[in-house]
């Protein structure tokens, strides 16, 4: 029964993304309009089912894991955000002195003044 309801989400899909094409001579909006219209149609059909059953479950889970998060305070935030540039610019340096080291160091090997 599944199976149906799966063809039938497609056909509904199918056919607001094909309205939206064949119906060029109307306005913007109202093809848009059926564009969504085929894809939130074909997605509660899919809610119908058993897998859509669980993926409904699965992102009402998930909203609930997000409430239960502890978010960053202001001052922990611009804390992390001052490591993390003085760490970029550190590496950057860093990166800087060996890549300069190497190519003094192929200018010597190769003969070339630099």
């Amino acid at each position: 029964m599944d199976k149906i309801k799966f063809g039938i989400a497609a056909l509904l899909a199918i056919a607001g993304f094909f309205g939206f094409y064949l119906l060029q001579d109307n306005p913007l909006v109202v093809r848009i309009l059926i564009l969504i219209l085929g894809f939130v149609l074909a997605g509660v059909v899919v809610l119908f089912t058993a897998q859509g059953k669980r993926l409904f479950s699965f992102f009402k889970d998930s909203v609930d894991e997000v409430s239960k998060v502890v978010w960053p305070n202001k001052k922990e935030t611009l804390q992390t955000s001052g490591v993390v540039c003085a760490f970029v610019i550190v590496m950057a340096f860093f990166l800087w002195a060996v890549d300069s080291g190497l190519m003094a160091i192929v200018r010597l090997v190769m003969g070339q003044e630099g």
